[in-house]
């Protein structure tokens, strides 16, 4: 049978009426299709071990971890005096303006930290005269008086070729400058960080880059001990004797006092700076293994870190923000 173009195309708008009501009345509801639709092309939920993957494999430094909480207020100077000292560390500038009062309560001011460019830039006598008088100037125009401004070698800083240039330059200005040893500084360090009603149960670890302090007080006694600083891999020291050697000296510790540890120190600054709630001053830092730096020094840092924690078997080590050991000379000042 053949059909004309006008019956073909009736033939064919029969059938898809036909198709369309067979549709409409056998296939699932709109909203029902809609959900099931949904259910199928939904993202999963990621599971526990998934995000923890995602977090250890990004640029971040610190996979997060539960830590237990640190409370502490430090008490407040009553009509203290302003004193300012700038530190020389091994790495750069640290200076620091600080109010302490007659029973040596003392506040943070003001902190400038890790100028390692200055001493990068300081290739003549000139460049060191300038970059000193910078931070005399900062000083003055906050208040300090002169003769309340002191300046600190520190241990590691002494064994640098720069070192004895600055020196040579602060002696022509007339300032006095004060050097001190690895013990010393361990000490002087744990006056400033270490709270009197903590001295039974803590003990202090001041990491820097040229060595590593620890340090502790027993019946008003305080012992000081030095290991390798964060740049060890700069002396061809490996990873192992370096650790090594941290665990050797942080085994000398008396068990009762490995309750609590106050850290400071570069590396430990820039570890507290991933888990810093707000502008809290004290920050307990994440566990070592939860910390995967990049950088050399980083590394190193966190080695002697875990050594110390290992040997010793403290798990809270608390960062001070505004602590430094050049504030314990201060300390110790009439």
């Amino acid at each position: 049978m053949q059909f004309t173009t006008t019956g073909k195309i009736l033939i064919g708008l029969v059938v898809a009426a036909l198709l369309g009501f067979l549709y409409y009345k056998f296939a699932p509801e709109k909203g029902q299709m809609s959900q099931e639709t949904t259910q199928s092309y939904a993202s999963p939920e990621p599971s526990s071990s998934s995000s923890s993957s995602t977090a250890s494999s990004d640029n971040s430094t610190s996979v997060a971890s539960d830590v237990p909480a640190f409370s502490y207020t430090a008490p407040e100077p009553v009509d203290g005096k302003l004193k300012g000292v700038v530190e020389l560390g091994a790495s750069g500038f640290n200076s620091f303006i600080v109010r302490i009062d007659k029973q040596k309560n003392w506040k943070l001011e003001k902190a400038d930290f890790g100028n390692s460019l200055v001493i990068e830039n300081m290739a003549t006598e000139d460049d060191i005269r300038i970059g000193l008088k910078k931070y005399i100037a900062g000083m003055l125009d906050y208040g300090v008086s002169g003769r309340d401004i002191h300046f600190v070698v520190s241990s590691g800083a002494l064994k640098s070729e720069t070192t004895p240039k600055i020196i040579a330059v602060l002696k022509k200005m007339t300032y006095m400058v004060n050097t001190v040893t690895p013990e010393q500084e361990g000490k002087l360090g744990l006056n400033c960080v270490l709270p009197a009603e903590f001295e039974s149960k803590a003990f202090v670890t001041d990491i820097g880059s040229g060595n590593t302090k620890i340090a502790w007080k027993t019946n008003g006694t305080t012992a000081s001990l030095e290991a390798p600083g964060a740049k060890y891999f700069e002396k061809g020291i490996a990873d192992n004797v370096a650790s090594a050697e941290v665990s050797d000296k942080a085994k000398q510790i008396p068990a009762s006092k490995t309750q609590l540890c106050f850290i400071i120190g570069g590396v430990p600054f820039e570890l507290a700076k991933e888990v810093r709630k707000g502008k809290e001053r004290y920050t307990v830092l994440n566990a070592p293994d939860a910390y995967k730096p990049e950088k050399a020094k980083g590394k190193a840092g966190v080695n002697i870190y875990k050594a110390v924690a290992d040997a010793t078997g403290c798990k809270q080590f608390v960062f001070d923000w505004d602590a430094n050991f050049t504030i314990g000379f201060l300390l110790g000042l009439p």
